[in-house]
This record gives structure tokens, C-alpha cells and sequence, in this order.
């Protein structure tokens, strides 16, 4: 073969090699930011009151997608982006379109509660009990495999009861992994016991886990129509700007006229839980040039401060905190 064919061979190659880099799945995830988008235009609150300008509530969500071999090998092509492992998105066995539904429900379930907390704090009678830990998803291949289904409530474990998730992680906080558990669920409208042996939490080998996504079960009941149009945006970590807005549309003055961005997972008592993506959702409320970012206290945090670049960052644990703080912040 002459030397000008065994160059065309090679740029063939070549050619072939960079295509499969770009266009072949990775079995990583990627992580992307995106520009902060004002909440306002996806809630309707029944006899909500004209808006009042300049201020506007902000919220924050990461692009998640299946990386390319390229983007395997250079993540930093994309300005802000990280690279996840599977296992860190999708415990084993999980498929997308199984956490897409979990994702989906979590925002339902999410826009529900915000929407109690909101109403009572305006002093609406609200109708709001704790009726346990609702399985989400059950992760094959562990202890609650075959035993627990998604739908179920877990309302007990270890002789404790269970009105929260907080509750189920606290009453697994002192069983050591392998160690056996059982709980009690609510199915079909009957009560059921299963003893299921532990296993060591993702992330955590010295917690002890059951097997389950699990979020908030509880008796909603709202004296006024909340309406909550998020599309295909998914997870719970915008329950506290959607709290946020529909105090606002009530009347109350809650971005006392700044460009608030905020995420969070919000609870019936109004706690203000972690939530994850905050590398990216920093940068998205970056580019939307918001005045403050609100996120949850502690790791989420000290996360969102590497990557604020001049962003006042403001750590809350609740949304009556948060609240104060907007107050306080406007000053």
C-alpha cells in the first residue's frame, strides 16, 4: 500500500474514532447548569393579587443527561458541567425512564407541600397531617425488593412511628447494617408487616438502608385553588421558590423588590432540606443575574459559595427563615 493511501487509511480511522467519541454514550452522566427562569409564569394561586415589580422569585434546575465518550474524556467543554458516575444517578437495576417517574412524582408531591406551607403561613386554615414515608421507588436487588412496592406508606420501623421521612432515617439511624428491621406499611388500605434485613446506604456504608426513595405522605387539604405548571421539570429541590411565589401572589411582600433565586426541598413544617446539582444551579442563578441565591444550610451551602463569584449566597433551614432573611437582605 503506498504511503498516500496509508495516509487516507489513517484519516479515515481517525475520522471513525472521533465520530464514536462524540456520538457513543458513556455510562456516566453529566451534569449541566441553566439559566435560573422566574417562577412566576408557571403558578396560579385563586384570588392572587397583581404583581408587584421590580422584585421577582427565581427558580434553579440542572440539565441532566447521558455524557458522550468525548464528554467522558473533557467534561470542561462545557463551562460548569460535572461528570457523575451511574451508580451516583441511578442505584443498579434503576432505569432512566424509572427515575424520570420518580422525578416527576417528587415534583408533584413537592408542589403539594409548598403550596400548605405557603397558605398557612399567609394564615389560611390548612389541613396538612403527616401520614408517613410514601415509597417512591423500591432499588432492586435490595432488602425491599419484592417485599415493599412504590405507593406503599411506610407508617413504622424498629417499633418507631413514621409521619416523615425524617422519621424513617431517624429511626434507622441506631440499627447497624445487616442488622434486621421491620416495618410496617400501609397497602390497598391495609395494614402490613415485613422484617427486612439492612444493608449500608449508598454513600454512607456505616447507615443502615432499606432499599427505598422514598418522599412525604401526607392529608393535604387546600382552602384555595393552587395551580403549579412545571412541565417536565422534575425532583423536589424547587419546593421552597414555589413557597417563595405563592406567598407573593397572596399579597405579602417576600422579594421586597430583589431578584431572589432559591432551592430547596421544603417539608410540612417548613424545614428547608438539602438538595443536589448546587455547582450548577449557583452558576444558573449567576447568569440570570439574580441579587441573592437561597439555599439550604451547611453542605449545600459551602457548595454554592465556591462557585458564587460575587453571588450573595444566604444559607436557610426554613421557609420562615428564608423569609426573614429576603426581609433583612433588602435593607
Amino acid at each position: 500500500m503506498t504511503p498516500s493511501r496509508l495516509a487516507a487509511l489513517g484519516l479515515v480511522l481517525l475520522a471513525l474514532l472521533v465520530g464514536f467519541l462524540l456520538l457513543a454514550p458513556s455510562d456516566d452522566y453529566l451534569f449541566l447548569p441553566n439559566r435560573a427562569k422566574p417562577v412566576a409564569p408557571l403558578v396560579t394561586v385563586e384570588g392572587e393579587k397583581p404583581a408587584r415589580p421590580p422584585g421577582r422569585i427565581y427558580f434553579v434546575d440542572v440539565l441532566v443527561r447521558r455524557a458522550t465518550r468525548f464528554e467522558e474524556l473533557f467534561p470542561e467543554v462545557h463551562d460548569g458541567a460535572s461528570l457523575v458516575p451511574e451508580d451516583a444517578i441511578n442505584p443498579t437495576g434503576l432505569s432512566d425512564s424509572a427515575r424520570r417517574s420518580t422525578s416527576l412524582q417528587q415534583m408533584d408531591r413537592s408542589q403539594e407541600i409548598a403550596a400548605a406551607v405557603a397558605l398557612e403561613q399567609a394564615g389560611y386554615d390548612v389541613e396538612a397531617t403527616p401520614a408517613g414515608a410514601l415509597v417512591e421507588a423500591v432499588i432492586p436487588d435490595t432488602p425491599a425488593a419484592g417485599v415493599l412496592r412504590a405507593t406503599d406508606v411506610i407508617v413504622e420501623a424498629d417499633g418507631k412511628v413514621v409521619r416523615t421521612p425524617g422519621d424513617l432515617r431517624r429511626a434507622l439511624e441506631p440499627v447497624e447494617p445487616g442488622d434486621e428491621v421491620t416495618v410496617e406499611y400501609v397497602r390497598d388500605e391495609k395494614r402490613e408487616t415485613a422484617t427486612l434485613e439492612t444493608i449500608p446506604a449508598r454513600g454512607q456504608p456505616g447507615r443502615a438502608a432499606i432499599g427505598v426513595f422514598v418522599s412525604q405522605e401526607a392529608d393535604i387539604e387546600l382552602p384555595v385553588d393552587v395551580t403549579i405548571d412545571s412541565g417536565s421539570i422534575g425532583g423536589p429541590s424547587a419546593g421552597l421558590p414555589f413557597a417563595l411565589e405563592i406567598l407573593e401572589k397572596l399579597g405579602r411582600d417576600v422579594d421586597h423588590g430583589l431578584n431572589v433565586a432559591a432551592t430547596g426541598e421544603i417539608e410540612l413544617d417548613g424545614t428547608v432540606a438539602p438538595v443536589g446539582g448546587l455547582k450548577q444551579k449557583t452558576i444558573g442563578a449567576k447568569k440570570a443575574g439574580v441579587d441573592v441565591f437561597l439555599v439550604p444550610a451547611g453542605d449545600n451551602a459551602q457548595e454554592a459559595r465556591r462557585y458564587a463569584n460575587g453571588l450573595k449566597i444566604v444559607p436557610v433551614k426554613s421557609f420562615q427563615q428564608a423569609l426573614r432573611a429576603l426581609a433583612t437582605a433588602a435593607r
